[in-house]
């Protein structure tokens, strides 16, 4: 691998060494998202640095770019460190535009458009040529859904929640009506030659990712995983970079399991993870049950947290839940740092802030997005919910004794 600038200053943010940062981009633990044709810096995602989050826009049934441009800044001034799009019509429009008006790295859904615009006459060269279109046109990663099979949508019917996943349900009734095994899955090689010529980052999609916290770790989602294990392997010996997507609803008590599976399955692949959401009852709250689960996920080693918005389950967000998904994934990404890069710096410094009374410098190193109109400060030299018996004034009063 060439060492260059970029990849020096990728080492530096992530403080890491450019070594080992080089070992881990060889062995496949790290990947970097940026296409050949972009002139962006590169992302890292991966194992020994921070654990990084992303962010879905896109067109469902309304149309409105400015709207959408606007979630995108918005996501990008709270955090993102990526932006997805998932729209449903428009495509080569608003996939365009972000390319030219957003600089980090862009995300899609090719099997959206093959699907959409093709229907059930959808084939392995209409994907293919989708596929290529994003690459030219500067995508940086995307999300194929390669590990699906025919065998397993054929029995869905044995879950709670059949399919959860979009692009999963595309492939599966394009499956059963043609009776024909997942061209992403039968044409994987052909993918590859595409990608690797423009660095495109392959995030092996979840098609079975339970929508149930009752499906989760059941077998379509285990058989599915294997299979992607299996592709990574190719994937590798191609040299095309690979991360892994995963659930999707987990109970708690099944976030680690699934996280060392995945890492032990695909050979210690970037994990990407929806949420994922603790409960299936948040209902308006999912932002809150994905970083929860974000969190627990970071720290046993996920690498890449999807934010889940308040609108999940109930409508497309706006630019408010937007803010609110980045913001709780923002925290949930940096609460598992703290456990596994050990980095305390931030906390340690606000903490400081904080016993010292500094209200302005608390502000600052806070989490982007807090109102101080929302709890105006009444006396500044007091803490907040004890005014005149504040603790912090009171024992430094007598430790300076």
């Amino acid at each position: 691998m060439k060492i260059n600038n970029a990849l020096r200053e990728v080492a530096r943010e992530e403080n890491i060494s450019i070594e080992r940062l080089t070992r881990r981009v060889k062995n496949g633990s790290v990947v970097l998202a940026k296409n050949s044709k972009r002139n962006i810096r590169p992302l890292a995602i991966g194992s020994d640095i921070r654990t990084k989050i992303n962010a879905n826009i896109g067109f469902s049934t309304k149309k409105n770019l400015k709207t959408e441009l606007k979630k995108a800044k918005i996501a990008i001034e709270y955090g993102t460190d990526t932006i997805m799009d998932l729209s449903v019509s428009n495509f080569d429009k608003i996939r365009r535009t972000l390319i030219k008006k957003i600089n980090i790295p862009l995300g899609t859904v090719p099997i959206y458009q093959a699907f959409i615009e093709k229907k059930f006459d959808m084939n392995l060269d209409s994907i293919l040529d989708t596929i290529e279109k994003n690459c030219r046109d500067g995508v940086d990663f995307m999300t194929l859904h390669c590990g699906i099979t025919k065998e397993l949508a054929e029995n869905l019917n044995e879950r709670i929640i059949p399919i959860a996943s979009r692009g999963g349900c595309f492939l599966s009734v394009w499956m059963l009506e043609n009776t024909k095994e997942n061209p992403l899955y039968t044409g994987f090689n052909e993918i590859l030659e595409i990608v690797k010529e423009y660095d495109v980052v392959i995030s092996l999609g979840d098609a079975l990712r339970p929508g149930s916290v009752l499906d989760a770790s059941d077998r379509f989602q285990i058989q599915e995983l294997i299979n992607l294990g299996r592709l990574t392997k190719i994937a590798r010996r191609e040299k095309v970079p690979v991360i892994i997507e995963g659930p999707g609803h987990l109970p708690l008590d099944q976030i680690e399991m699934n996280v060392l599976l995945e890492k032990k399955i695909c050979d210690n692949a970037p994990f990407y993870v929806l949420g994922p959401l603790v409960t299936d009852i948040a209902i308006g709250y999912d932002h809150i049950t994905g970083a929860i689960g974000g969190a627990i996920a970071g720290m046993y080693g996920a690498d890449f947290l999807c934010y889940v918005t308040p609108a999940e389950h109930l409508g497309l967000p706006g630019i408010e839940d937007v803010k609110n998904g980045v913001i709780a994934s923002k925290i949930a990404a940096h609460a598992a740092d703290l456990v596994k890069l050990k980095d305390y710096q931030k906390d340690l410094a606000l903490s400081i802030a904080r016993k010292d009374l500094n209200w302005s410098k608390q502000f600052n190193l806070g989490i982007k997005g807090y109102s101080q109109t929302k709890y105006p400060l009444v006396d500044k030299n007091v803490c907040t919910m004890c005014g005149a018996y504040c603790t912090h004034k009171t024992i430094r009063e007598y430790l300076k004794k």
